[in-house]
């Protein structure tokens, strides 16, 4: 009893883990593409003023849905350090310091979300719109500790024997296109629109290592 107990924990770890992760997509998805997507007008601080606070509550439940993946973020990093521990500890460690800093960093550039809110009931458009732009900034910013913890997780898959490697390899490209978009957004910003479409190889990678954990799980016996 006490060894079926032991051997059944990690696709417990896994179901669980790719149940959050896949809420992570979602919510990343909801608040970024179909609410802040919707509500901000690119390079129109008059227009996005006025679409926020005729939604004030829709605004308010986006930052509310990126509080909850941020939150979900915590006990998805510790399945991770929980599954991949046997490949090796001390790089599983490292991503997650690396995913912690980047949840650290998003969590915090909430405020630049909030502080529109409060400058729009004083009329104030151009400045809410540069707090809005600094949100951009902040998120790339908090992407570049992802990416790099997305390449050592992928690396961990790869090796692990116990995931397929096709996911390790797509976690690696994910991180890779992670890095590619932020590094534009702060180097070259001027280009980062054209870049941002490299996110979807982030997207595939992520999606298909979430079902895979809820579907597949991990193979017991390696």
């Amino acid at each position: 009893m006490t060894t079926r107990g032991t051997e059944a924990s990690p696709q417990v770890y896994a179901r669980i883990g790719g149940i959050l992760y896949l809420l992570i997509i979602v919510l990343g998805a909801l608040g970024q593409i179909f609410i802040r997507g919707a509500l901000i007008a690119p390079g129109d601080a008059v227009a996005t003023g006025n679409n926020i606070m005729a939604s004030q509550s829709l605004w308010r439940i986006g930052i509310l849905g990126d509080l909850m993946m941020h939150l979900f973020d915590i006990p998805v990093m510790l399945i991770f350090y929980v599954l991949l521990k046997p490949v090796n500890k001390n790089l599983v460690l490292l991503g997650v310091l690396l995913n912690l800093i980047q949840t650290a960093v998003l969590v915090t550039n909430k405020l630049n979300l909030v502080m529109p809110l409060l400058l729009l009931e004083n009329g104030d458009s151009k400045r809410a719109f540069e707090f809005i732009r600094l949100h951009d900034y902040g998120f790339g910013i908090g992407l570049i500790f992802f990416g790099f913890a997305c390449l050592v997780y992928g690396y961990l898959i790869f090796k692990s024997g116990y995931l397929p490697r096709i996911l390790g390899v797509l976690m690696m490209i994910a991180g890779l296109s992670y890095l590619t978009n932020s590094f534009a957004l702060i180097v070259a910003p001027t280009y980062s629109g054209k870049i941002f479409p490299v996110l979807l190889l982030a997207l595939i990678g992520e999606l298909s290592l979430s079902l895979w954990l809820i579907v597949k799980g991990v193979k017991i016996q390696k």
